[in-house]
């Protein structure tokens, strides 16, 4: 059902919303037939675009990561990706009291993993690394994924709308810390010696 969610979102999210809750999957099956396969597909094409394509900055010349450089990045990359999923979806749990959800209510991997679906795909890209198509098609994920949670939250978590809009807001909130700090872990993990490595 994973796959069929995963398609039903992005072309009737309403609908899909309804079924993904009425489905009530559990975090190892939704991990198994979504996260994991759909992850790949940006670390995957990462891989591809910065050892075999390569990008250029300007009239400069091709640069390219070495293999080994490229699959350390890529390894922490997917790794980054399912731990990101599964931090969010803990904060949408611990946060959905303060807005009125049930206490049996616990969607928030289920939300996370669903929302995130156009960012997953969207890292087909990646295996043509220029700048300014990447940053495209990356907004128009990221305005897809933001419109996904708005709608969904609700749904999901079965509280009004006009709480969801302030709920949802949190979540984002929440994000972009994230974000930040991994761009801090980033810093430290090349400091120590994985960090990239051009081809000469």
């Amino acid at each position: 059902m994973s796959l069929l969610h995963s398609i039903g979102i992005l072309t009737h999210p309403d609908r899909e919303w309804e079924s993904i809750r009425s489905d009530q999957e559990s975090t190892t099956k939704l991990y198994l037939g979504h996260v994991l396969v759909l992850a790949l597909v940006p670390a995957l094409s990462a891989y591809f675009g910065t050892t075999q394509v390569g990008w250029q900055i300007g009239e400069g010349e091709v640069v390219k990561l070495t293999q080994n450089s490229a699959a350390q990045l890529c390894i922490l990359f997917y790794a980054a990706m399912l731990c990101g999923i599964f931090l969010i979806g803990k904060f949408i749990d611990f946060f959905s009291l303060t807005y009125g959800a049930d206490e049996s209510e616990h969607n928030g991997i289920v939300l996370a993993s669903y929302t995130a679906t156009p960012l997953f795909l969207v890292g087909i890209i990646a295996v043509y690394p220029v700048l300014w198509v990447n940053m495209i098609a990356g907004v128009i994920a990221i305005c897809w994924s933001v419109y996904l949670l708005f709608e969904g939250l609700p749904i999901l978590m079965k509280i009004p709308e006009e709480r969801g809009f302030m709920f949802a807001c949190s979540i984002l909130t929440v994000g972009l810390v994230m974000l930040v700090g991994l761009l801090g872990i980033s810093v430290v993990v090349w400091s120590v010696g994985i960090g990239p490595i051009y081809t000469s």
